[in-house]
This record gives C-alpha cells, sequence and structure tokens, in this order.
C-alpha cells in the first residue's frame, strides 16, 4: 500500500511538472498598459502597482520591464489566459501581445548640397552641439572614426544618460561625440533563451554593422579617405557632424523584439535625445498594437522628433511600415553616384551592370558562360542556390544566376564554391532595373531584368557562349538622379488612408558609412574581410539621413516642433528635375506619385528657410484619434499620460488634421456615375520667415475625370512671426471606378518661398 501510494504521488509530481513544463512553453512576451491615474492610493509608487497586478494573476510570471516616460506599464511572460486575466482587472487597459519588427536594410552630403561650411546648417558653436540624436539599431562600433569626438566641447549638462558596460564595452568606449550607449535584451532572451555571447555581444557593441552604418550616416563626424575596398573614396559624415549620438541596441541576431525597442525609447527619451532614429518597422497595424507609434506618440509630447524608415517592401501597393502621422515616414531615393561593371559577350555586345568587386581580375581573355539552370540537379539551381550547382558543369566558367530567395552575395559565394570564375546576376521582373552594388566575394556583377533577359537568350542560344566582366570603379554624375528605389515601400495608407505615407525621400541606395569590426561588408559569416566603411541600400539608410538633417533643423531652430520640423522638410522637397520633368520611379521607369515619394526628395538647404510650417501639437493629435473612432481605452494606450476622453458634442474629422500633405479617398460606393463628390479639408499655416503675402495655386489631374480645387482664402498675408493663417481645400471629384487615382499639388509662395504640399486622391 505504501509502495502503491510512493507511486501515486510520483505519478503526480511528475505531472505536475509536465504541467510546469508546458505552462512555461506555452509563455511569450505581453506589453500591458496601465491607466496611470487609475493607481489605488494602498500603492506609493507604480512600480508596486505593476507588480501587484502581475502576482495577481499569476506568481509564475516573469517580469521584464517597467516602462515610466514613453508609456505606462510593463512587459511580462505569460500565457494567453494570464493574460485575459490581467486584461480584465482595473486600471489595466489594454494587454498587447510582442511583436518582432526587421531592420530595415560620403556623397550623400554633397549630392543634397550641403558641406561642414554652411553654418546655417550646421552651427559651429550654441545650440547645435547640445542636439542628441538617439538611434534605435543594434548597436554601435565605438573604435569607428566616425564617432571621433575633437573640437567638442563637454556633454551637455542636462543629458542623462550614460555607456552601459558589457562584453567589449564599458564607460570608456563613449566620448564627447558619442555620449551614450545602452542594450536592451530581456524580451530577445525571454523569447529565445540567453545570449550566446560567442555570436553577438550582451553589450552595446555592434555585431551585425547595420546601428554603426545608420548611427553614422545620421551624426558621424568627418573622416577623410574613407572608402569601402577603394570604392566611394572621399569624405565620410553624417549629417549632422555636430550632433551627439546616444546608441540604444534593441536589435540582435534574432530580429528586434516590441517589449525592448519600447524599453529603448523610454529611456531614450528620459535621457534627453532629441531625434529618435528607428530604421525599423513590422507590418501595418492599429496605432494602439503598435509599440512604436505607442512610444512614438510620447516622444512628440515631450518635443521628440521620431523618424523611421518606410521599409522595403516596394514596389507593392500599400507596403509601409510606421505609418502613425506623429512619426515622419522616410522612403529611398538614389544618389548620382554609381559603380558600373560591364558584361562583354563574345557576340560583341556590352551589357552594364554594378559590382564593388574589388579582387583578382578575370583573365583577359573570355571565358565560358554557363546558365545555373542548366548546371544544376535541382529544381531552384537558376537561382544559385547553396548545393544547387554541379561542380564539373561550372568550373572556371562565368555563371549566369537569376534573382530571387536567397541573397545577391550568397549566390557568389556558391558560384565560388562549385569552382565557378565569375557570376553574373540578372534581375526578374520583381526587381526591374533597379540595381543595387555589392562587394562580391568573386568577379560578378547584377545587370537588370532587360540585359538579364538578352544575356540569358544568348546563353540558351550560342552553342558556345562566352563572356567577361569589365569593373568601372565608382562614377559619379550619374543621371536622371534622383529616382526612386524599386524596394521602397508606398502608400496609400493601409491604416488611415486620409493621411499620406510616406512623408518623403531621401538617400538610400549605395550609401558609405561606418561599419563594424565584427563581420564583413557582405555580411556573411565566410567573408573574413574587414573594413572601417560600408556601402549599403535600404529604407534603413534613407531614415537616418533625415533624422540627421532633422537635428540640423533643431539645432538652428530650437523652438521648433516636431512638427514644424517635418513640415519644413516636406514642404520644401523637390519632385521634378532642374531640367523638368517629375522624378523617376525605378520600378516602373515613369514619373514617381506621392505615394511612391510623399512629397518628394529632401532639400536640406531650402527646409532650414521654409518661410511656412504646418504645425501640429498632443491636442491635435488626439483630435485625430476621436475621429477614428477610438475608444477612451484604445486612446489611452497610445496616450496614457492624456487621461483624455472624446467629447460627445465635438465633431471630428481626419481631415482637419494639419498635416503638410493631402490624402483624399472618395467612396465610389456612395455615388452613381456623373456624380459629384466634394471633400474639404482645414489647414493652418504658421509663419516661420518674415511678414509677406502668399498665393495659392492648385491642380490635380485623374485618367476619365475632372478634379476642382478650391482654396478659401486663396491669399494669406503674415504681418509677423508666429502669426497663424488658416484656409481650407475643397476637392470636388465625380464618382469613378474603384482603383482610379490622381495626383497634383497645392502650392503657397510669396515669390521667394514655396510651400509645396502633395495631392493623392482614390477611389476606393
Amino acid at each position: 500500500m505504501a509502495r502503491y501510494k510512493s507511486r501515486l504521488l510520483l505519478l503526480w509530481l511528475l505531472a505536475a511538472l509536465c504541467i510546469h513544463v508546458s505552462t512555461a512553453e506555452e509563455r511569450s512576451t505581453y506589453i500591458v498598459h496601465m491607466a496611470k491615474h487609475e493607481m489605488p492610493a494602498e500603492f506609493s509608487v507604480h512600480g508596486e502597482w505593476y507588480a501587484d497586478s502581475l502576482r495577481s494573476v499569476s506568481e509564475l510570471a516573469e517580469f521584464l520591464y517597467s516602462y515610466d516616460t514613453v508609456a505606462h506599464g510593463f512587459s511580462a511572460r505569460l500565457t494567453s489566459a494570464e493574460a485575459q486575466a490581467l486584461e480584465s482587472r482595473s486600471g489595466v487597459v489594454r494587454v498587447n501581445p510582442e511583436v518582432i519588427y526587421d531592420l530595415h536594410t560620403t556623397r550623400s552630403p554633397d549630392f543634397l548640397g550641403i558641406d561642414s561650411g554652411d553654418h546655417e546648417l550646421f552651427p559651429e558653436s550654441g545650440s547645435g552641439g547640445d542636439v542628441v540624436v538617439g538611434v534605435l539599431d543594434t548597436g554601435v562600433w565605438p573604435e569607428s572614426k566616425s564617432y571621433d569626438d575633437s573640437g567638442f566641447d563637454p556633454v551637455p549638462a542636462g543629458w542623462k544618460g550614460t555607456c552601459q558596460s558589457g562584453k567589449g564595452f564599458d564607460s570608456s568606449s563613449c566620448n564627447r561625440k558619442l555620449i551614450g550607449a545602452r542594450f536592451f535584451s530581456k524580451g530577445y532572451e525571454a523569447s529565445t533563451g540567453p545570449i550566446d555571447e560567442s555570436k553577438e555581444s550582451r553589450s552595446p557593441r555592434d555585431d551585425d554593422g547595420h546601428g554603426t552604418h545608420t548611427s553614422t550616416t545620421a551624426a558621424g563626424s568627418a573622416v577623410s579617405n574613407a572608402s569601402l575596398l577603394g570604392y566611394a573614396a572621399g569624405t565620410s559624415r553624417g549629417m549632422a557632424v555636430r550632433s551627439r549620438i546616444a546608441a540604444y541596441k534593441v536589435c540582435w541576431q534574432a530580429g528586434c523584439f516590441g517589449s525592448d525597442i519600447l524599453a529603448g525609447i523610454d529611456a531614450a527619451v528620459a535621457d534627453g535625445c532629441h531625434v529618435l532614429s528607428l530604421s525599423l518597422g513590422g507590418g501595418s497595424t492599429d496605432y494602439y498594437r503598435d509599440n512604436v507609434a505607442v512610444g512614438a506618440f510620447a516622444a512628440m509630447e515631450r518635443g521628440v522628433l521620431v523618424s523611421c524608415s518606410a521599409g522595403n517592401s516596394g514596389p507593392s501597393p500599400s507596403s509601409l511600415s510606421n505609418v502613425a502621422p506623429w512619426m515622419t515616414t522616410v522612403g529611398a531615393g538614389t544618389l548620382d553616384r554609381d559603380f558600373p561593371a560591364y558584361v562583354v559577350l563574345g557576340d560583341g555586345r556590352n551589357f552594364t551592370g554594378v559590382s564593388m568587386y574589388s579582387g583578382k581580375p578575370l583573365p583577359a581573355t573570355l571565358l565560358p558562360l554557363v546558365y545555373a539552370g542548366n548546371a544544376t540537379n535541382s529544381t531552384n539551381g537558376n537561382l544559385c542556390m547553396p548545393g544547387t550547382l554541379v561542380p564539373e558543369k561550372v568550373k572556371d566558367k562565368i555563371v549566369f544566376c537569376d534573382r530571387g530567395i536567397n541573397a545577391r552575395v550568397q549566390k557568389g559565394y556558391v558560384v565560388r564554391e562549385a569552382g565557378g570564375a565569375g557570376m553574373v546576376l540578372a534581375n526578374t521582373a520583381a526587381n526591374g532595373e533597379e540595381l543595387v552594388a555589392d562587394a562580391h566575394l568573386l568577379p560578378a556583377t547584377g545587370v537588370g531584368e532587360k540585359a538579364g533577359n538578352a544575356i540569358r537568350a544568348y546563353v540558351l542560344s550560342d552553342p558556345a557562349p562566352t563572356a567577361t566582366i569589365a569593373f568601372g570603379g565608382t562614377k559619379v554624375g550619374v543621371q536622371p538622379s534622383p529616382v526612386v528605389a524599386a524596394f521602397s515601400s508606398r502608400g496609400p495608407n493601409a491604416i488611415t488612408p486620409e493621411i499620406l505615407k510616406p512623408d518623403l525621400v531621401a538617400p538610400g541606395v549605395n550609401i558609405l558609412a561606418g561599419w563594424t569590426g565584427s563581420v564583413g561588408p557582405t555580411g556573411l559569416a565566410v567573408d573574413t574581410r574587414r573594413v572601417a566603411y560600408n556601402i549599403i541600400s535600404g529604407t534603413s539608410m534613407s531614415c537616418p539621413h533625415v533624422s540627421g538633417l532633422a537635428a540640423i533643423l533643431k539645432g538652428a531652430h530650437p523652438d521648433w516642433s516636431p512638427a514644424a520640423i517635418r513640415s519644413a522638410l516636406m514642404t520644401t522637397a523637390y519632385y521634378t528635375y532642374p531640367s523638368g520633368g517629375g522624378i523617376l520611379d525605378t520600378a516602373t521607369g515613369a514619373a514617381a506619385t506621392p505615394f511612391d515619394m510623399g512629397a518628394g526628395y529632401v532639400d536640406p538647404k531650402r527646409a532650414a528657410d521654409p518661410g511656412l510650417v504646418y504645425d501640429l501639437t498632443a491636442a491635435d493629435y488626439l483630435d485625430f484619434l476621436c475621429a477614428l473612432n477610438y475608444s477612451s481605452f484604445e486612446i489611452s494606450s497610445i496616450a496614457p499620460q492624456s487621461n483624455f476622453t472624446c467629447d460627445p458634442k465635438k465633431a471630428y474629422s481626419v481631415t482637419r488634421l494639419n498635416y503638410p500633405s493631402f490624402s483624399v479617398p472618395f467612396d465610389t460606393a456612395n455615388g452613381n456615375s456623373g456624380d459629384v463628390t466634394t471633400v474639404n479639408h482645414f489647414r493652418t499655416l504658421t509663419n516661420v520667415g518674415p511678414p509677406g503675402t502668399y498665393n495659392a495655386t492648385a491642380s490635380a489631374s485623374v485618367t476619365g475625370g475632372t478634379v476642382t480645387i478650391k482654396v478659401d482664402p486663396s491669399e494669406l498675408t503674415f504681418t509677423k512671426m508666429g502669426e497663424q493663417q488658416s484656409y481650407t481645400v475643397s476637392f470636388s471629384a465625380p464618382s469613378l471606378p474603384s482603383g482610379s487615382s490622381g495626383f497634383g499639388r497645392l502650392e503657397w509662395s510669396d515669390g521667394k518661398h514655396v510651400v509645396s504640399s502633395p495631392i493623392a486622391l482614390t477611389w476606393t
């Protein structure tokens, strides 16, 4: 009997252990938003209330972070049942599951028309050196010369940040340029287990390169004789060379976890950053569910501009990330610099591609050329994926590979390991004619879809095809430039169609900036090369350009709000070439639309003197949320400190948000063919220049109909700095088939300043 009871006890213990293990395995991270003003009187500090709330549903739940600046609440490891129980408690606004975000992966200042001698834009003294750009990314490589602090004054007295110690990083890693560095890994480690420090540093040190590249793009010091393996040689410098940098490592090998991002934003705002740069994002979702949007709202309330990348999912429509109107959303365009590499075929034809290969060149004689699809035993062998090429069929030959699935540089490595002598990589329809240069591990070049089709036809039709690749180095003055990158994510805004996104585009293709010493320029584990500077592309690169330019404007105009700074950058952006014609979209070869590039390509010199700005306050954004019919709980998730409730007697409208652009969706379901619908937008302009009279012009065109735009009043006179004047603009259009669209501009001009806003019209 005793033995039987012992066996029952053992079985019970094993069952309990299994239940415990199962429960632990089912836990995931949740972010709990609390109503700060509802804290019971028995608690003296909010942290005690948070802990008690967590204990009320579980003694086993792991507490991760407490949020006190840009959000109020905490993050913890919970089961779904515990999360539901917690959400029903008094004072709990919302319990959101963790979201994993992805990173959106020289000549820029010259191309943008700025240099270190522009005292208006780069103040050598005064407030310029007090502006701090916080970069939330993969950390920093502090040994980079781009963090040189020569000539910098002591760290500003109001700075509250720190230099956090960890593997390969301590307080001496910071200086008067890189004034802060922290890392946030609790959410990451809770989901993936402890960090393997043989693979990545549990510290602010950047083992990836992305964070060093973005931070030095935003505000890196000037470094002469910089290049990537001899390409793009010259002086590397960030946008805001006199601004300080603070790094917040929130991204790791497995991604960027929402709980860590929110903790990073919380710390960055509390530390005293003036601009936050986030080259990361996830899929679009309601603002109250988006950790970046929630953190950015509170940052905006405290006067901090948040610049975010639009994403690299273009040219698909409605592919944007980071679309909240209180954030600045940045798409990518090109520079006038390229790295040509020419494919010379045995029949005498020559095709231009791009490459940054710097090793031993190919022989002077032509080599056999083989199509990867004919040198494989795999159904996807044409893509040159690992293990797909037959060495006997590619040895000492140039291999023609199709783009897709695996990384471009990895395809070259696959060819090299199979014994190939070189590679021609061809775009498919998904990438069209867009060319992005790579530091390949073997002689290789990437060509556009049209060239690729011609070369493929030659390889498949000629009985003995041959070719070689010649490398042209660095070429400056490429035209037309800029163009919108095909990979840059596009509108319309899937969350709020009445808000036009992206806001603008900036340099994001083939950008030279600082790099980590942990990995080679390709990022592949097999790449043993080490470089101080790397050239990479993505809206990750365009975002810090705007972050740095925002820091410049903040230094020149300390009293400007985040909305005023964004407005200055948007309304002065250009959308046509000096010779005429609209800026082109690489994806289509036609003129880019506001859904592709927002207001246009950033123009820093004009942004410093915009004449007028469209300003916004936190109260305006709260009214906007009311117009979206957000509940008080949903608003509290975004603005926990406001204790705001929509006024049931007030008529809210999204079209009253004082945004520097116009997106006008017409509902085809509410009209018959020929019916004309009118949509009114209300705007207010603030004078930030000399007194003057501005006159409005507006027009838009759409295939299959006529759009009438009326601005009332069409003339505004400003007599002093800071004066505000309001106007209404009416858009009248007939009912058109769903999917129709039209575009235009509304501009105010006093003869010197042109305050330009893009217009996008859609029928859904």
